[in-house]
């Protein structure tokens, strides 16, 4: 067992208990630790806490106990995965579009972590049997970088580098209609919709701050390829903040109201760069990976005019 133990200042105050030590335990998933709170493993002040949405007040101690890993039961599968680094740390890796990052309850099989289980045997065991080695996520119809810890301590190392969003994140797109400035900040909270809670959206209720930078890299008609960065990482944050200002992503099933022409399986959206200071060789890294080809074969189209009569 491992005992973490906090103090909670008065900028926290009034925060749902969960809602604090997700915040707090970045590498452990919010369910996670409200499993923790239901079996009793999470205390306040030295007593057990009698309601799941206590909210916490300045200077209260609060004490985690967490559990040792389950052992990992997920099966390892022989799938290609394109590994861009890899040492006896942590693997960066480049995710083709379609693939699930993690398993989770109605889908076992095919994801990248069966993928890696096969190939390097040993992850982290922090987020458990379902999510071993991974620190972060993209989208299944996302392509692009990934990282992923051996061990875990590197996790942990990681995890705060994306708290303190000191973690090189960028993007390249393809959205719908003609941005006219060269360059953009997008400063606007994120957080579940409202009326549908499979979709995230601006609020400004309930909303985490969520801040992205964005840059043309070419105009195409009535399209944009864009470069983004992520300055914070919230689900869906380019996607939902290119909505937000009226350039959804092309092919993007769940935020654009636009139809599409290329016949897509997802968004144009590609994690392009990925840099971090790697845990114990204590250096920046940065990795990069090329356009996939359906990222391609779209920008060769635009650029050809083909679409110029249409």
């Amino acid at each position: 067992m491992e005992y973490i133990e906090f103090v909670v200042d008065d900028l926290d105050e009034e925060k749902r208990i969960d809602l604090y030590l997700s915040e707090e335990l970045t590498h452990f998933s919010r369910s996670f630790i409200q499993k923790l709170i239901e079996k009793d493993k999470v205390k306040v002040n030295g007593k057990l806490i009698e309601a799941k949405k206590y909210k916490v007040k300045e200077d209260d101690v609060i004490e985690v106990e967490i559990p040792k890993p389950e052992k990992l039961n997920i099966q390892a599968e022989n799938i290609p995965v394109e590994i861009i680094y890899e040492d006896d740390d942590l693997l960066v890796v480049n995710k083709p579009q379609g693939m699930v990052v993690h398993p989770a309850p109605g889908n076992f099989n095919g994801t990248l972590v069966n993928a890696l289980l096969y190939h390097c045997k040993n992850l982290s065991s922090i987020n458990g049997v379902i999510r071993p080695g991974i620190v972060h996520r993209i989208d299944k119809d996302t392509s692009g970088l990934l990282m992923v810890a051996k061990k875990d301590h590197v996790h942990r190392h990681l995890a705060e580098q994306l708290k303190e969003h000191t973690i090189k994140r960028v993007y390249t797109a393809l959205v719908h209609g003609n941005i006219k400035e060269e360059e953009g900040t997008i400063h606007a909270p994120i957080g579940r919709h409202p009326q549908d809670r499979l979709k995230m959206a601006v609020v400004q209720r309930n909303g985490k701050d969520a801040i992205t930078h964005f840059k043309v890299l070419k105009r195409l008609k009535d399209y944009t390829w864009i470069e983004a960065r992520l300055e914070t990482g919230r689900t869906h944050q380019i996607r939902v903040h290119m909505a937000y200002i009226k350039y959804p992503l092309v092919g993007d099933p769940v935020y654009s109201p636009k139809k599409e022409k290329f016949h897509l399986n997802g968004q144009m959206l590609h994690a392009k760069i990925l840099g971090f200071i790697h845990p114990t060789k204590e250096r920046f890294m940065e990795f990069e990976a090329p356009l996939p080809h359906h990222f391609t074969r779209i920008l060769k189209i635009l650029d050809n005019n083909i679409l110029k009569n249409e």
